[in-house]
Parts: structure tokens; C-alpha cells; sequence
């Protein structure tokens, strides 16, 4: 459990970090024409003892191997509901693979066909760091009245933080009914670390107001904030984000209703503060593809997410007006290192018996881990 360092491009790599790490072995080139071809006989000599799991935000090219597709949250149950199947190849983000290891059996293998495959987020909030804001919390003498809830976009060590100091866990989906257990536990929480979720969940969907939210920050001493602003407040953001949806804005909502009238604006509750209030409608990812594959045909959509599911969408629904809600092109970059090559190297090399880029969390923080994990599945 240390603090991830920041490593210059090009020049060394640290295995225990999201940031850097090339996979050993040869990948077959991006311009290999058989890869698809590659991809499937792999697949089939595997059979049953594979089960590939896709993220919503993966590239078609991949996608298209996936057994079942979903978000962080649907997928890591969907391996520990295949405890026959010995090797989980997950086409998602590191602490997604984190999340499957931690619920699928011992004898279970978890592979994750690139390591540098991240989370920007979960990149910005470090077991040290979060210690060190409980310490501060404490000093301030509010931690026992403080019940840490953590999105599940965050590492291994930070969901066992949050089991360690009785949390739980929460997804885009029932972040409302994790806030409310946690209010009924304490009078404060520490939200972690997607500061608008938090913001979003707090404000629009429990009636708390801007001013019952501080923003911690974890590069300034204290946080950035007094002992006075700490007592005072109701929810402690801690202060991350997406590196996707932060990027849209106001303007963005603005542009798109004034290029497409009659437009509906959904988004993510990523977005910030201000891009959810000016939007439409509002929810997770599968909230996002239910809303779009109910809507009436000849319906227009401006979508505020992942570039691949928006373009997947569109595809899918031909009869609607599906646009991005940005005019910048936006793709979850990390998502994107999971590409056909990879796949390919890692399912040949299954295949050859060889388990390659396995994801492992050590039995203490799993066991925490676990505990702030289950305690959001027994959410009422």
C-alpha cells in the first residue's frame, strides 16, 4: 500500500501501479488482418473454462467477445455467479478485475489483458492519502461521527479502508440508498472519490444543500479545509473525478439544444453539479441504455458519456437521433488499452496454458474489501 508515483513516459514502469506497465510477451500487431479470426479459435479451444466479461465503454472490436456485458458492479457479480469457469478474462479497468478477484473463488483466475489499463479516478485516491485525511478527520474530532462510503470506482486498498471503518460501497445506481444507510449510522460522511456523484446524489436526490458539501483535497495540508468547515459540514467530497465526464460543461448542454431542437439531454451522475441540473435526465450507465431503448422512435438523444456506448447506441437505434454531447471526441482512454491485440495475446496464451497479467488482491485487503462490498448487496 503505497503512494503511486508519477513515472515520465518512456522511461520505467512500477508493477504495483495502474500507471506504466507494459505486458511482457509479443503482441500481434494492430494491422494483423487474422486477429478477429485469432480471437474466436482461442476462444473456442477455452470453451467452457473461459468467460470474458465486457464494460460498457470497450471498443466494438472487443466487445464483441464478451460472454456478458455490463458495468463495474454487473460484471464482478457475473464471475462470481461462473465459479466453474477457471479463468475470467475481464475487458474492463484495473480495479474492475480488483472487484472480480475479490468475489470469485480461490481456484479462480482473473486476467486483465492489459495492466495499464486504469482508472483515472482511481488513480486520484491513494491508501495513504485517505489514511491521512482520517487522521485529519480525527484530529478535528469528527471521525467516529464520520461513515465512509466509497464508489466503486476505487482501488483494492480504498474499499477495504472503507471495510476497515464500517462503509460500504456504492455503484451510480444506489448511491441514494448508500447515503441514507450511512447517515443513519453517522452524521457525516466521507464520500470518496468521485466528488460529484457524491455532490449530485447529496443535493438533487437527498434535499442537502451545496453548503452541507466541503471539497477535500488531498494534495493540501488539511485537506485544503479549517476544522471549523470540517465539523460544519454534512458530506466530505473528496476531490476527484472522472476524467470523461468532468469534461462536460455547461456550454456543451447549451450547444447541443441550440444544433438540435427538441433534444433530450441525458448524462451520467459523473457530470458535474451545474451539467446535471441543465440536463434532461440523469442515471448510470445501464440507466443510460434502458432510457435510450425505451425512448420513441424518431426521439433525439444527446448523451453524456463514454464515446464507444454512444456510438454503440446510435448504431443500435437507427430509427432515433442519438449525438455525443460534447463535439470533442472523448474516449475513456484507459478503457482503450484493452484492445484486439491484447485480447488476442492473452486468450492465445490462456489457451497454451500459460496465465498471463493475472489480477490478485492479498487475502487481508480482500477480506475488508469483501465486508464493505458485501455490506452494499445487504442495502435495503
Amino acid at each position: 500500500m503505497t503512494t503511486s508515483s508519477l513515472l515520465i513516459l518512456g522511461r520505467g514502469s512500477d508493477p504495483a501501479s495502474e500507471r506504466g506497465v507494459s505486458c511482457p510477451g509479443e503482441l500481434p500487431p494492430a494491422s494483423d488482418p487474422t486477429l478477429v479470426e485469432r480471437a474466436r479459435v482461442a476462444k473456442a479451444a477455452l470453451g467452457d473454462r473461459l468467460f470474458v466479461l465486457g464494460h460498457h465503454y470497450q471498443r466494438d472490436e472487443v466487445i464483441q467477445f464478451a460472454d456478458v456485458t455490463g458495468d463495474s458492479f454487473k460484471l464482478a457479480q457475473e464471475a462470481a455467479a461462473r465459479p466453474d469457469a477457471p479463468y475470467i478474462v475481464f475487458c474492463g479497468v484495473h480495479f474492475m478485475a480488483e472487484s472480480a478477484d475479490i468475489l470469485t473463488t480461490p481456484d479462480q483466475r482473473v486476467v486483465l489483458p492489459d495492466l495499464a489499463a486504469g482508472c483515472s479516478m482511481a488513480d486520484m485516491a491513494t491508501y495513504d492519502q485517505v489514511e491521512e485525511c482520517w487522521e485529519v478527520l480525527e484530529d478535528a474530532g469528527i471521525a467516529d461521527d464520520v461513515v465512509p462510503v466509497t464508489y466503486m470506482n476505487s482501488s483494492a486498498d480504498i474499499k477495504a479502508f472503507v471495510g476497515r471503518h464500517g462503509g460500504t460501497v456504492c455503484t451510480s445506481s444506489n448511491a441514494r440508498r448508500a447515503l441514507e444507510w450511512a447517515y443513519s449510522k453517522g452524521s457525516k460522511v466521507l464520500f470518496l472519490p468521485d466528488q460529484h456523484l457524491g455532490r449530485n446524489t447529496a443535493v438533487l436526490e437527498m434535499g442537502l444543500s451545496l453548503d452541507d458539501c466541503v471539497v477535500y483535497g488531498p494534495n493540501r495540508p488539511g485537506g485544503g479545509l479549517s476544522t471549523a468547515e470540517l465539523r460544519d459540514a454534512s458530506m466530505i467530497l473528496w476531490r476527484g473525478h472522472c476524467s470523461v465526464h468532468g469534461r462536460f460543461s455547461l456550454d456543451s448542454v447549451e450547444d447541443v439544444r441550440a444544433r438540435i431542437p427538441g433534444v433530450n439531454v441525458l448524462v451520467h451522475p459523473e457530470c458535474r453539479h451545474e451539467v446535471v441540473r441543465a440536463a434532461d435526465e440523469v442515471g448510470s450507465t445501464e440507466y443510460i441504455i434502458r432510457a435510450i431503448e425505451q425512448a420513441p422512435s424518431g426521439s433525439a438523444w444527446a448523451v453524456g458519456t463514454e464515446l464507444n456506448l454512444v456510438k454503440r447506441l446510435a448504431a443500435r437505434h437507427p430509427d432515433k437521433t442519438i449525438a455525443f454531447l460534447d463535439k470533442t471526441v472523448c474516449f475513456c482512454s484507459t478503457m482503450n488499452r484493452i484492445d484486439l491485440p491484447h485480447l488476442v495475446w492473452s486468450l492465445e496464451s490462456l489457451a497454451g496454458g500459460e496465465v498471463v497479467n493475472q489480477i490478485t488482491v492479498d487475502e487481508e485487503t480482500a477480506r475488508y474489501a469483501r465486508a464493505a462490498l458485501d455490506q452494499m448487496l445487504a442495502l435495503p
